[in-house]
C-alpha cells in the first residue's frame, strides 16, 4: 500500500505518516520545509520504511508534478498542507486579497490540482483521498473567515468529487482543534489543545481501515 501525504513534516501529517508507516504503508512525503522533511525521511528509512521526500510548495506546478510521477500504484492521497493564511488573523473587512489568494491556491487549488494528477492511479486502485478540513468552513469565528472560506471551498470540492467519482472513496475529515503550530500561530492556546496522535491519526487509522462511504467526518464521529 502506497499514501502520499502532503504537510507531512510537523502536527497532523508527521503524526500520521508516523503512523501509516507502522502500519505497513510505503509512503510519499511533502512538505515545504526541506530539512525537516530529510530528517524525518531519514528517520523513517532507518527504521525500514520506503519513502520518498519531495519538498516543495504544493501550490507549485512542477512540484505537484513531480509528486504526481512518483504516484504509481497510490492507494491513498491525504490533503494535509494548509496555510492559516494573513496573521494575526484579521477580519474580512480588512483580509488583504494576495493573503487570500495564496490562501485558496495551497488549501483549494493546490489539492484539486494535485488530485486531478493521481486520479488515474487512484482509480486503478479503487484508491482514496483525504482532504483535511477545518469547523471554520461551518463556525462563524471572528478572524478566521479567510481561512474557513478555503476550507468550505475544500468541503464543496469533496463532495462534488465524491458524487463524480463514485470508485473511489472520499472523505473530507475535520480533525478537530489540536496542538499545533498552526494553531498557535492563529493566537490560540495551542498548549490547552490534545497532540494529534492522541486524537486524529487513531480517527483517521479507523477510516482508512474500515473504509466507510464517502462523505464529511469530524474525529467525534469516528
Amino acid at each position: 500500500m502506497k499514501a502520499l501525504i502532503t504537510g507531512a513534516s510537523r502536527g497532523l501529517g508527521l503524526a500520521l505518516a508516523r503512523a501509516l508507516a507502522q502500519d505497513g504503508w510505503s509512503l510519499i512525503l511533502d512538505a515545504r520545509g526541506a530539512s525537516d522533511l530529510e530528517k524525518i525521511s531519514a528517520d523513517l528509512a532507518a527504521a525500514g520504511v520506503d519513502v520518498t521526500a519531495l519538498a516543495g510548495d504544493i501550490a507549485d506546478p512542477a512540484h505537484r508534478e513531480a509528486l504526481v510521477r512518483a504516484s504509481d500504484g497510490l492507494d491513498l492521497l491525504v490533503n494535509n498542507a494548509s496555510t492559516l493564511g494573513a496573521t494575526p488573523l484579521p477580519r474580512l473587512a480588512e483580509y488583504p486579497s494576495p493573503e487570500l489568494e495564496r490562501a485558496f491556491a495551497v488549501n483549494v487549488l493546490g489539492p484539486l490540482a494535485l488530485i486531478q494528477g493521481v486520479l488515474p492511479a487512484l482509480r486503478a486502485r479503487r484508491g482514496a483521498i483525504v482532504n483535511v478540513t477545518s469547523d471554520a468552513a461551518r463556525e462563524p469565528y471572528e478572524g478566521w473567515g479567510g481561512y474557513g472560506a478555503t476550507k468550505a471551498a475544500l468541503d464543496q470540492l469533496s463532495n462534488v468529487l465524491a458524487a463524480e467519482e463514485p470508485e473511489i472513496a472520499v472523505w473530507w475529515v475535520d480533525p478537530g482543534e489540536m496542538r499545533t503550530r498552526m494553531l498557535a500561530d492563529a493566537g490560540e492556546d495551542a498548549d490547552a489543545a490534545p497532540l494529534p496522535e492522541d486524537v486524529a491519526v487513531p480517527a483517521l487509522r479507523r477510516l482508512i481501515g474500515e473504509r466507510p462511504a464517502s462523505g464529511r467526518y469530524a474525529v467525534g464521529d469516528l
